[in-house]
């Protein structure tokens, strides 16, 4: 089993309206090893979705977007990229690539609210998401945990935000910016936290 865990950057809160901006993403196998990171810019088409708090978060302004491939070069090296981690080695050919996408387990923060942006950026570009509809969402994952954790008399985190999180777990961000892959890498050491807490709880049937 292969975890891919994504993060995305966009223009605003809005799938159809704003836009993505950055994508990153890395793949871990099931013992949470990193295999592989992928991290690119985007740039949008639609410059006037561009919203201030949206900047205010990530910082990328037009003009560091410049340079950056189109939608259609960022979504093909996505997939190309997730394909030649899955698969190993780089001369696969097409009619493998869709097989390689499913077997990735997609996992994220709010994983749906960017798996929604994600299928708006597919339906602009006229092709079918071709993603494994098996999820993990760290805010669900979390919620449970520290839910069991309360009724154990255990302290949790003040929140289910990323920041939170990775402040229970005592991990940090690099920089006060956010970038896609350093949020998809954060999230991916939260899960390996909460998973890891699975081996303490017992089943009592009494």
């Amino acid at each position: 089993m292969n975890y891919l865990v994504f993060d995305l950057e966009m223009t605003g809160t809005e799938p159809g309206w704003h836009e993505i901006v950055q994508i990153g993403a890395a793949i871990y196998d099931e013992n949470w090893e990193k295999k592989s990171t992928f991290l690119t810019n985007v740039y949008p088409e639609n410059e006037e979705s561009f919203s201030l708090p949206a900047l205010e978060v990530h910082g990328l302004t037009l003009d560091i977007l410049e340079e950056a491939p189109m939608l259609h070069e960022a979504i093909e090296a996505f997939e190309n990229w997730a394909v030649t981690t899955v698969l190993g080695h780089k001369k696969w050919k097409e009619n493998q690539k869709p097989g390689a996408l499913k077997r990735l387990v997609v996992c994220g923060q709010s994983v749906h609210y960017d798996i929604n942006f994600l299928r708006f950026a597919y339906m602009d570009l006229k092709q079918p998401y071709p993603f494994s509809f098996k999820t993990i969402d760290l805010y669900q994952q979390a919620y449970f945990l520290f839910r069991l954790l309360r009724e154990n008399g255990q302290p949790t985190s003040k929140g289910l935000s990323l920041g939170a999180l990775s402040e229970y777990f005592g991990l940090q961000r690099e920089g006060d910016m956010h970038n896609a892959l350093e949020d998809a890498e954060l999230t991916a050491a939260c899960l390996e936290e909460v998973f890891n807490y699975l081996p303490k709880f017992k089943y009592d049937p009494a």
